[in-house]
């Protein structure tokens, strides 16, 4: 952070938990609110302090080449939440955090690349960072599918993020996630995980189709990240549903989301054929969570994926499309 920004700079701490039989857990203070606080097991995580904070970026990419990956995209995680209500926090936070990813992914000769978050309370500031960002290595742009900087992600309010990022051909990313007001959210009691997290995401892709924002942009590509894909037959039927009150239409299931450039990232225990019936094997992705614990952990992706095509379930061309072609174009890598 520059000095003038020193006084927003986040601190640590711990707290009970709302439920007494859980640990206290530790979190970041900003700006007076707080912020959970990730805790990593490098067993579990099964990753090492120095790879999953970037601290030692040579000992990152041999862990990427035993994985078999020549390529990672890094996501956020304290910012798949609102941090901040202050505009200028939130500029701070977004500043500092982008600058230091594009230093630290610099090291990797193009192999670490990177979301931009976006200081959204501010659109003329963000679009400035986008520009910042694609320029220092940023592949994509961080966006929550709910309502952030008190609009929704359809909204005119967003529409010129939108056009940079088409211009700049850098893909919208709905991650999971929420820009829900931070009062009492950090505590693990007062919301439903797939109501502030997944569900966010899945509602992104559902307003940008419901008020056609690919048309409206029609170079911009869109993701849905780390929600899943198994929701794509849900919205599928609720778009058509709604399309149908209209002008009936005669196009298969999937090109509701091929011909509007979404991008899906699945999980490799869902079900593959099912999803297939919605969605092109050329909008399908899939991603590690590298250096989480949850449930999204899917470092081994590959082999799976492969035993899914030797059974017949899925084409064996999708394979490396998933893997490879799809996050290419995706990311314009």
């Amino acid at each position: 952070m520059t000095p003038e920004e020193q006084g927003f700079k986040p601190t640590k701490g711990s707290a009970p938990d709302l439920d007494p039989a859980r640990p206290p857990f530790p979190y970041w203070l900003i700006d007076g609110h707080k912020e959970r606080r990730s805790a990593r097991s490098d067993a579990k995580s099964k990753t090492t302090v120095e790879t999953r904070e970037l601290l030692d970026v040579e000992a990152r990419l041999r862990h990427m080449d035993e994985l078999g990956t020549e390529i990672q995209v890094i996501y956020p995680t304290l910012f798949i939440s609102d941090p901040a209500v202050r505009p200028e926090v939130e500029m701070a936070l977004t500043r500092s955090y982008n600058r230091w990813l594009a230093d630290r992914c610099a090291l990797s000769k193009g192999r670490l690349r990177w979301i931009c978050i976006p200081p959204l309370k501010t659109v003329d500031k963000a679009v400035e960072e986008l520009r910042w960002a694609k320029d220092h290595g940023a592949c994509g742009v961080s966006k929550k599918g709910d309502q952030e900087a008190g609009h929704y992600a359809a909204e005119d309010y967003f529409f010129p993020l939108y056009e940079e990022a088409e211009r700049l051909d850098l893909p919208i990313c709905f991650h999971t996630g929420t820009g829900a007001a931070l009062e009492r959210r950090w505590l693990r009691a007062a919301a439903p995980t797939f109501l502030r997290s997944k569900a966010t995401a899945i509602t992104g892709i559902h307003s940008f189709l419901e008020r056609g924002i690919p048309a409206r942009f029609p170079k911009l590509r869109t993701g849905c990240i780390e929600a899943s894909a198994s929701w794509l037959p849900f919205v599928e039927h609720t778009i058509r549903r709604a399309e149908e009150k209209h002008t009936p239409r005669q196009v298969p299931p999937k090109d509701i989301f091929t011909m509007n450039r979404i991008y899906v990232a699945c999980q490799m225990d869902e079900n593959l054929p099912l999803v297939f019936q919605y969605i092109s094997e050329d909008n399908l992705l899939v991603g590690s969570d590298y250096c989480h614990e949850d449930p999204s952990q899917e470092h081994g992706f590959i082999i799976p994926l492969q035993q899914a095509a030797d059974r017949g379930e899925i084409p064996d061309s999708a394979v490396r499309k998933i893997v490879y072609d799809n996050p290419k174009t995706f990311y314009a890598l």
